[in-house]
């Protein structure tokens, strides 16, 4: 296989496996007025389970015993609790708290 021929077939076998992904719902579900009981459970319920599988996540390899403490993830944590409590945005509450770690990370510890 010629080098400059793998990456197209690479794109080409991507795209069509998102198509697949994305089309599907339309193909299993067909017509339906109205979404399952079991969609909309899903839907309220896993937002919040991968938000909290992602903080446990973030936040496993934190060595309280070595400097700094997990000092900066957790006021990170707070700062993004605060201002998803203030503003009620994810997107902010989310950037925030990143841009507040680096910023400690970087210039504090």
């Amino acid at each position: 296989m010629s080098i400059k021929l793998y990456p197209v077939i690479c794109i080409v076998i991507i795209a069509f496996v998102t198509m697949i992904l994305r089309f599907l719902p339309f193909i299993l579900l067909g017509n339906e007025k109205k979404t399952p009981k079991s969609i909309n459970y899903l839907g309220k319920v896993l937002p919040y389970a991968i938000m909290g599988m992602l903080v446990v996540y973030c936040l496993k390899g934190i060595r309280i015993t070595k400097y700094p403490y997990g000092i900066p993830e957790v006021v990170s944590c707070i700062i993004v609790a605060g201002i998803h409590i203030w503003k009620r945005n994810t997107l902010l509450s989310i950037m925030a708290g990143t841009v507040f770690y680096m910023i400690l990370i970087q210039s504090v510890f």
